[in-house]
């Protein structure tokens, strides 16, 4: 299994922007698909977005309709880190925010589960003020 560490969480008006961090170990990141998710106080962890693995000719994103538009992933297998930049960000955007990684590229087919992750980092809160 790969390991995460998230970063880049904080404090942000309504309207702004943040972005997170996760840093992956081992020498295998590129195979694996990457996506976040969030989980708001008394809410079950949702999906945010995926970015499928760096093979194929195209890299694949998927996006949760609630941040379709506002957020973009995006992966730099030099640096072994994929990031979430969030734009326009909304006080319903406040979770602590996971990174998480599989083998499965079907992730990128549909809305993924929480279950087909197998690697999840430790999280990092974000919290939008209205």
């Amino acid at each position: 299994q790969v390991q995460l560490v998230e970063s880049g969480g904080g404090l942000v008006q309504a309207g702004g922007s943040l972005r997170l961090s996760c840093a992956a170990s081992g020498r295998t990141f590129s195979s694996y698909a990457m996506g976040w998710f969030r989980q708001a106080p008394g809410k079950e962890r949702e999906f945010v977005a995926v970015i499928s693995w760096s093979g194929g000719q195209t890299r694949q994103t998927y996006y949760a309709d609630s941040v379709k538009g506002r957020f973009t992933i995006s992966r730099d297998n030099a640096k072994n880190t994929v990031y979430l930049q969030m734009s326009s960000l909304k006080p319903e955007d406040t979770a602590v925010y996971y990174c998480a990684a599989t083998t499965d590229q079907q992730v990128v087919a549909g809305m993924p589960r929480r279950v087909d992750f197998g690697s999840w980092g430790q999280g990092t809160q974000v919290t939008v003020s209205s």
